[in-house]
């Protein structure tokens, strides 16, 4: 089955640093896109930064709270995705949840669909 496997989540003290990985596997076609999202309980899961892949390369975006602070990178053809945390605060508290744009193998047929992972926890707390 085509998993999106994250990991790297752990407790830090604010103004700390983690760095989230992610990685794709099964029965993937291609990569389109891939991302992290966040989600506290009782809020809106929200896009924290995405990498898609382009005609003229790699492009990235991110949430305005993150801007200057956080850094995707990573393979999205191979299925391989980062996010260096830095400057942490006690507002990036949540489960972080890759997210993968893919065309899916089927037997001789592939489908674009999307996939979550099943999220790793960040605290940041002093």
């Amino acid at each position: 089955q085509v998993q999106f496997v994250e990991s790297g989540g752990g407790l830090v003290q604010p103004g700390g640093s983690l760095r989230l990985s992610c990685t794709a596997s099964g029965p993937i076609f291609s990569i389109f896109a891939m991302g992290w999202y966040r989600q506290t309980p009782g809020n809106q899961r929200e896009l924290v930064a995405i990498i898609r892949r382009g005609v003229s390369g790699d492009s990235t975006n991110y949430a305005d709270s993150v801007k200057g602070r956080f850094t995707i990178s990573g393979d999205v053809a191979k299925g391989t995705v980062y996010l260096q945390m830095n400057s942490l605060k006690v507002d990036d508290t949540a489960v972080y949840y890759c997210h993968g744009d893919i065309d899916a193998r089927d037997g001789h047929l592939t489908a674009n669909t999307h996939y979550w992972g099943k999220g790793t926890l960040v605290t940041v707390s002093s």
